[in-house]
């Protein structure tokens, strides 16, 4: 083992084997002076050695408490302390980009010291409870392996007794409220109590980040993009930064170029008081990103700056994630965007034409298993259609089969019967992969352009449609339904 923990000042990104491609972009990125949180990573060398071995390594308890220490003396803040409270993000990152196949976890350092620190900070009990939910709702499932149904039927449950249409009608009575309902699902769950010691929490995310290389959804990912199971993951730990302070606060996804059709334009998602997992579990409906240019002008055009300089650097279309804090830009992630065939080909065509690249490099960029997605299938443009429902072309091609409304079933359905199904569901998760790559298409009547669902199947060439709001799904009943007239499975 050559090396246990880098901070993002020591690396760069031609380090992706040990530092994962996020970790070594987040490096890069430091090293151009781009507004990056301060953070480091735990490398993939260390992830291989506690998967093997299943402890720690005598020296890393040393080695994080003095990088914790660093992170401390550049944020002014300190890690579990309640009156000036550092709160972590602990997020994977392998060699290759396995978009929400592994585990994060956010706002970690909470608990009922530091909340009423960083309540007196920020003046804003609603955010501070907010970010204290989110938290325990994270961990319970990540580090705890709670299924996030449990916490969803609570939230769900009580805004339906409030009558509320979304989490932004909660106060922060009623996050309060919703914190105290999380912690009794997590006793009553494992028979414990939330642990409130900050290095304890650190110490359970790291480890359940390693063990997540090797989750069912994971291992799935890896086998249908030919991944090796033996690189392992980063982890990358950051000083968090907040998209959920108010409306001068938001968080998003682009990407400097269109991933569907390769046009030269901005392309992505954001929404204001929100945290980064709203935008990509498709919980909310986001803005597109041309919008910010209303919203947040001067936003706008740095973050249009940050993409030249990021697209000019890495000579390739970049897929970026940002958070904006009372005003403030940061980028939080870039790598090489996931493009379709169409797209794929008019990128590198275009670069060549910018004389970014050469055409050798271009012809390289071209991955022949994926060339099968031009000859993909289109509806008559000229026949009669009776629609449903109308929603976000998230991945190009036509499809066409049987409804199921459950991963599982996509899968058991096109073994047992060899028919081809459709996906519907509200919105997809990293749990979805199996279901979603048996699929002939994928419907979801939530998320957008930068969703789960659209980024995954636009890497696999699966159909999408995204965001069909009239879509009404009762997973119960197996129905859809759209005001007037119903389908039914």
């Amino acid at each position: 083992m050559k090396k246990i923990i880098s901070s993002f000042s020591e690396g760069n990104k031609n380090m992706k084997d040990i530092l994962g491609g996020k970790g070594a972009n987040l490096a890069e990125m430091t090293k151009l002076k781009l507004p990056v949180p301060s953070g480091f990573t735990i490398t993939t060398d260390y992830c291989n050695f506690f998967i093997k071995s299943k402890k720690h390594h005598p020296s890393f308890k040393k080695e994080l408490k003095k990088h914790i220490s660093l992170l401390e003396k550049n944020t002014g803040k300190i890690f579990g302390d309640q009156n000036n409270p550092l709160l972590l993000s602990v997020r994977s990152g392998s060699k290759f980009s396995m978009p929400g196949m592994m585990d994060t976890i956010l706002n970690l350092g909470l608990n009922k010291q530091t909340v009423k620190g960083l309540i007196k900070n920020t003046k804003n009990e609603r955010f501070v409870y907010d970010a204290y939910r989110r938290f325990i709702n994270m961990f319970g499932n990540v580090v705890l392996g709670i299924d996030n149904h449990y916490f969803e039927q609570v939230l769900a449950n009580f805004k339906k007794q409030k009558k509320y249409k979304s989490d932004l009608d909660m106060d922060g009575d009623d996050w309060k409220k919703i914190v105290s309902k999380f912690k009794n699902i997590i006793k009553k769950k494992t028979n414990k109590l939330f642990p409130e010691e900050p290095e304890k929490q650190l110490r359970l995310a790291i480890e359940a980040v390693f063990k997540s290389w090797n989750n069912k959804r994971a291992i799935t990912y890896r086998n249908l993009h030919s991944i090796s199971h033996s690189l392992g993951t980063a982890v990358n730990i950051q000083s968090m930064v907040f998209g959920n302070l108010g409306i001068t606060s938001g968080t998003g996804v682009a990407f400097t170029r269109n991933p569907a059709t390769g046009n030269k334009e901005v392309f992505g998602e954001y929404l204001m008081n929100a945290q980064g997992e709203d935008v990509v579990a498709g919980t909310r409906t986001p803005k597109k990103i041309t919008e910010l240019k209303k919203d947040m002008p001067k936003i706008y055009r740095e973050l249009l700056d940050y993409f030249h300089q990021l697209e000019k650097h890495y000579k390739d279309m970049q897929d970026v994630e940002f958070t904006i804090e009372k005003g403030k830009l940061f980028i939080l992630q870039t790598r090489t965007g996931k493009r379709t065939a169409p797209a794929a080909i008019k990128i590198a065509i275009d670069l060549v034409k910018e004389k970014v690249i050469s055409e050798k490099t271009a012809l390289l960029r071209i991955e022949p298993e994926t060339l099968d997605q031009l000859l993909h299938p289109i509806f008559d443009p000229t026949a009669k259609k009776n629609i449903l429902a109308k929603g976000l072309p998230a991945s190009p091609g036509a499809a066409v089969g049987r409804i199921v409304f459950e991963s599982e079933d996509a899968q058991k359905r096109v073994e047992k019967d060899q028919w081809p199904v459709i996906l519907v569901r509200h919105e997809t998760s990293p749990e979805d992969i199996q279901g979603m790559s048996s699929a002939n298409g994928i419907l979801t009547s939530c998320g957008g352009m930068t969703s789960h669902a659209a980024v995954v199947a636009r890497g696999m060439g699966t159909c999408c449609i995204a965001g069909a709001q009239d879509l009404s799904i009762n997973y119960q009943n197996k129905t859809c339904k759209r005001r007037s007239g119903r389908y039914r499975y």
